[in-house]
């Protein structure tokens, strides 16, 4: 009887589906446990987020010294940031620097989108095939796709026979885009249209918003740092992440321990021009602990913003316009600016609300909407730019043909919104690590990032020293975390509003019903339940 053949060697031990911050810190912590690591990256280099989102006015609206890396004090030591809230150019060459420092970029490959993802059973493998038909082996599939990656066109008919240049600002052109003298037109008013918005409108001949959803913004405050100010921040590096981890979100700002009302009506409001005057997300994230679960404070912080829209719109007609009416303030995510509400004083700038005159179509030279009330109008463009968001956190993964034991397909498994175990594992998808994926705890990105990565660092290192080859989230750990998740939303005033944040996306099929998709918990709980499962030796998960 002639013997078995001997099974195949894998290519390699983990593939990391990403380039971006996620996939360059999980790419540098599997080295360290010796291990064959390629990334695949559909990009032509590192950067994720900030090598795909190039539109203008992309920048970070978490302090930048509080968004990069902290896990080395030697690249601590050697960066310095520009400004407060670093644009996406600096972004980008601040991880061009990281990926360089560390010789990354020998164990990616570019140009290489990820089409499909198979699980094998018999050999406790995944089979991953790229666009262009070429096809890997590995025992882990580690994806680091980013909650914000997978862009949505609008569903209006025409977009193809549009004849000048338009695009969608995730996908925006590696080369400079000029507005000047153009009719320039921009499609949404969330945080990517705000960014843009207040940009184009320096330089376009004329620029036309259009808006259905008008959103709460803040003021950013960025400013450059010094060489002296450098030297403080970095002097404070220890002090600081040591709050990030301490915080609600891993911001450098938290709830305040009081209540909207056990202050005076002077006090509160001279609390909201104290945090309206100041840098970043304080007037969200380190307002009163209740103004995002209680009606009647939301409704009064409401009122503060809307009136500080008012007083910044002269025209009164067009500030009613941008002031939210279906949600209240930090019920959505809240976009930062910088003079956003100024623009729609300036002469060259026309607000379209598409609540009244819908938009009918794209034309060959423009935009035509038409409405109930109006007869609606035909505008000409030169440029037209989609900042139509994003297929949030269920979306890159949808974009994979993702498939676990038995054939199962990731998408029908989440049919309804996703069931995850930790946010990092899915029942049925044995050697699959999420990072950033549903269900984990989001915040300031790269703090949760660093954490992500290490927790599925250290669960590969217990396999690897005690021969373990299979990993899987077992169901009653699924339905526990997945029931946890979803008590943490109860009462929480975001929990009723369409957003990105409750799986809403009205231009994707079967994104029309709120779902949980997001940790709304806070950072430090996540961590102490996932460090508990360390404790215990992985015991609540199935290894073999």
């Amino acid at each position: 009887m002639a013997a078995s053949p001997e099974p195949k060697a894998l290519d390699y031990d983990a593939i990391i589906v990403g380039a971006g911050i996620s996939g360059l810190y999980q790419l540098y912590r599997l080295r360290e446990l010796g291990m064959r690591v390629r990334v695949l990256e559909a990009g032509t280099g590192v950067g994720g987020t900030w090598y795909w989102n190039r539109y203008p006015g992309a920048r970070f609206d978490s302090e930048s010294y509080s968004y990069g890396y902290s896990f080395s004090p030697e690249l601590l030591e050697e960066w310095n940031w520009a400004e407060h809230f670093a644009p996406q150019p600096e972004t980008l060459r601040y991880l061009n620097f990281v990926a360089d420092k560390f010789d990354l970029r020998r164990d990616i490959q570019f140009k290489s989108r990820v089409a499909a993802a198979h699980y094998r059973e018999e050999t406790r493998s995944w089979d991953v095939t790229l666009e262009d038909g070429s096809r890997f082996s590995t025992r882990f599939l580690i994806t680091a796709i980013g909650p914000l990656s997978a862009p949505t066109m609008p569903r209006i008919p025409g977009v193809e026979s549009f004849k000048g240049q338009s695009c969608h600002t995730a996908r925006w052109p590696h080369e400079p885009v000029s507005f000047e003298g153009k009719r320039v037109a921009v499609i949404g008013t969330g945080a990517t249209g705000v960014q843009t918005i207040q940009e184009v409108a320096k330089t376009a001949g004329h620029l036309t918003v259009f808006q259905r959803t008008p959103n709460w913004c803040a003021p950013l405050h960025n400013g450059k740092i010094g060489e002296e100010e450098m030297r403080e921040i970095r002097a404070g590096y220890p002090e600081m992440f040591k709050r990030c981890q301490e915080t609600f979100a891993c911001f450098l700002h938290t709830p305040d321990p009081r209540g909207t009302f056990e202050v005076t009506p002077e006090e509160r409001e001279a609390f909201w021009e104290k945090l309206y005057g100041e840098k970043g997300f304080g007037i969200w994230q380190g307002n009163f602990r209740d103004i995002l679960i209680d009606r009647k404070a939301n409704a009064l912080i409401s009122d503060f913003v809307a009136r500080k829209i008012r007083q910044r719109v002269k025209d009164q007609a067009v500030a009613d316009k941008l002031i939210p009416k279906n949600h209240g303030f930090g019920t959505r995510r809240v976009p930062l600016e910088t003079k956003y509400y100024e623009v729609y004083n300036q002469p060259n700038v026309t607000l379209v609300d598409i609540n009244e005159t819908p938009i009918e179509r794209i034309t060959p030279t423009g935009i035509k909407t038409g409405g109930i009330k109006t007869s609606g109008a035909e505008y000409e463009f030169d440029i037209i730019i989609y900042a139509t968001g994003f297929d949030a956190i269920t979306g890159s993964f949808d974009r994979i043909d993702i498939r676990g034991a038995g054939g199962l397909k990731l998408k029908d498994k989440w049919q309804g919104g996703p069931k995850t175990y930790l946010g990092v594992q899915v029942e049925g998808f044995p050697n699959m690590m999420m990072l950033m994926g549903p269900h984990t705890a989001l915040g300031n990105i790269p703090r949760s990032i660093e954490y992500n990565v290490e927790w599925v660092t250290g669960l590969i290192r217990h396999m690897r020293e005690h021969g373990l080859t299979c990993v899987e989230a077992r169901p009653e750990g699924v339905k526990s975390w997945t029931d946890h998740v979803k008590a943490l939303g109860v009462g929480l005033l975001s929990n009723e509003v369409d957003s990105w944040m409750t799986g809403i996306n009205r231009n994707v099929d079967g994104k029309q019903v709120r779902t949980v998709a997001r940790y709304s918990g806070s950072a430090p709980a996540y961590r102490e339940r996932c460090d508990a499962v360390t404790a215990s030796g992985y015991q609540e998960l199935r290894l073999a």
